[in-house]
């Protein structure tokens, strides 16, 4: 299905339940801004499952963009208990960088721990669970500017 993810939370998402919100969008400007906004994060939390779920969306990059991913990650504190901000090198991107932020609606979380092994039989080339919490690991002047 393809379709507007501001407008598919916003009016036909009431009884959902997800366990993880991934929402890879393109850069907050333009059409896409809106799913920057704090309409948007607030949707997602509602669509959450209340018991915890988790989101993730793409957060720009360091080098090019400290002030938006410090806005972006101030809203999403007001609304959800546990954020974070990870980031991993994509040679394609601008900088060689992409961003996550990622939060949780439960405090129980550790999103900075894998929360499960990949399996056996699927070979990851980059991924692993050794790599994961490294993630989280921001340079002095990022970490000092997002605040976390």
């Amino acid at each position: 299905m393809i379709n507007d993810a501001a407008a598919y939370l916003r009016n036909d998402c009431k009884d959902a339940n997800y366990d993880v919100i991934i929402c890879d969008s393109s850069d907050p400007v333009g059409p896409a801004e809106i799913l920057f906004e704090a309409e948007f994060f607030n949707n997602m939390k509602k669509a959450l499952n209340p018991k915890g779920g988790v989101l993730c969306t793409q957060g720009e990059c360091i080098w090019l963009h400290l002030d938006l991913i410090k806005s972006v990650v101030e809203r999403t504190r007001t609304m959800m208990p546990v954020v974070k901000y990870a980031y991993t090198t994509i040679p394609t991107y601008p900088s060689g960088q992409i961003v996550f932020i990622l939060a949780s609606n439960n405090t129980d979380y550790e999103l900075q721990v894998p929360q499960q092994q990949a399996p056996e039989d699927m070979p990851l080339r980059y991924y692993s669970s050794e790599l994961h919490p490294c993630a989280f690991v921001l340079p002095a002047f990022a970490k000092q500017a997002i605040g976390i």
